[in-house]
C-alpha cells in the first residue's frame, strides 16, 4: 500500500519542495533590495510555513477521514500567494522574465497534485478487496467463455442433426420415388394383362396339356381401392347364374354409358350381394 501511495505522494512532495524553495528565493531577492535580507527571509519562510502548516493539517484530517473546507481554502490561498509572488517577480525582473514565468505555476500545480493524491486515497482499495474484485472478474470471464463454448457446441450439434435428418429425408424420398416408379410399371403391366382379350385363352391353352380334363379359369385380380362391406347378421342365399347375370346386367346398364367391370363390382357388393370374383367376372363376360 505504501509503495502505491508513493506513486502519487512523491510527485506532490517534490513539487511542493521546489515551489517553497522558489518562493523563498524570490521573496528574498525581490524584497532584499527594499529591506534587510533577514526580514525578507522571514517573509518568505512565513509564506512557506503557512502553506506547509495548512498542508499538514489538511493531510491529518484526510487521514482521519475528515475534511475541512476552511483549511482547504486557506491552503489554496497560500498557494495563490506563492504563485502571485513568482508572477510579480517575473513581471518586474529585467532579465530572465520568461524563465520565471515558466516556473510561476509550480505552487498551483503542487496543490493540484495534493488534491489528486487525496482523491486517490479516498478511492483506494486494500489488496484483499482488489484480489476479490479480480477473482469476481475472472469468474465472470470464465462463465462467459463456458457459455459461449456451450452455445457453439449446441449449435454444431443442431446443425449436424439437421444435416442428418435432411439426408435421411432425401434418401427416403428417393426410395419412395423409385418404389412408386416400379409400382407404376407393375400396375401398368397388370392392367394391360387384365384388359387383354386373349389373356385367359392363352393361359388356358398353355395349361390344358398339363391338366387334362380340367379347364382352369384364369382371372387376374382387380387392382384398385377396396371398400369394406358391412358385416351381415345372416348369410344370404347363393345366387344362381341367371340371377347373377340379371343383377350384373341391371347394374351395368344403371347408368349411361354402361359401367365398367370395376364400377359394377363395387356397386354389386355395396348393394349387399355376395358372389365370388370368379363367378362375378364370368357373369360379366356372359352379359357383356
Amino acid at each position: 500500500m505504501r509503495a502505491r501511495n508513493a506513486k502519487t505522494v512523491l510527485p506532490a512532495v517534490a513539487m511542493t519542495a521546489v515551489s517553497m524553495v522558489l518562493t523563498l528565493a524570490v521573496v528574498t531577492m525581490w524584497l532584499g533590495s527594499a529591506m534587510p535580507w533577514p526580514v525578507a527571509l522571514v517573509v518568505g519562510l512565513g509564506i512557506d510555513g503557512g502553506w506547509l502548516a495548512t498542508l499538514a493539517y489538511e493531510r491529518r484530517l484526510a487521514a482521519q477521514g475528515d475534511h475541512s473546507r476552511t483549511v482547504t481554502a486557506v491552503g489554496w490561498c497560500f498557494g495563490a500567494i506563492a504563485a502571485g509572488v513568482l508572477v510579480a517577480h517575473a513581471l518586474t525582473a529585467e532579465a530572465s522574465a520568461g524563465a520565471w514565468l515558466a516556473v510561476a505555476w509550480l505552487p498551483i500545480a503542487a496543490k493540484a497534485l495534493w488534491l489528486v493524491h487525496g482523491m486517490w486515497e479516498r478511492t483506494a482499495l486494500t489488496p484483499t478487496a482488489l484480489d476479490a474484485i479480480r477473482s469476481i472478474q475472472q469468474e465472470a470471464r470464465d462463465e462467459a467463455a463456458v457459455a459461449r463454448a456451450r452455445l457453439r457446441a449446441e449449435a454444431a450439434t443442431e446443425a449436424t442433426r439437421l444435416t442428418a435428418v435432411t439426408q435421411a429425408g432425401a434418401h427416403v424420398a428417393r426410395v419412395q420415388a423409385s418404389t412408386a416408379k416400379s409400382l407404376s410399371r407393375a400396375w401398368s403391366t397388370l392392367e394391360t394383362a387384365r384388359q387383354g382379350e386373349d389373356t385367359g385363352r392363352a393361359l388356358t391353352s398353355v395349361t390344358k396339356p398339363v391338366t387334362p380334363g380340367v379347364t382352369p379359369t384364369w382371372e387376374l385380380p382387380v387392382w384398385g381401392r377396396s371398400e369394406p362391406v358391412a358385416a351381415l347378421g345372416w348369410a344370404p342365399p347363393a345366387l344362381t347364374d341367371a340371377e347373377l347375370d340379371s343383377l350384373v346386367d341391371e347394374i351395368r346398364h344403371s347408368e349411361i354409358p354402361a359401367l365398367s367391370y370395376r364400377e359394377m363390382a363395387i356397386r354389386f357388393r355395396a348393394a349387399g350381394h355376395s358372389a365370388s370374383e370368379v363367378r362375378l367376372r364370368a357373369a360379366w363376360k356372359r352379359v357383356a
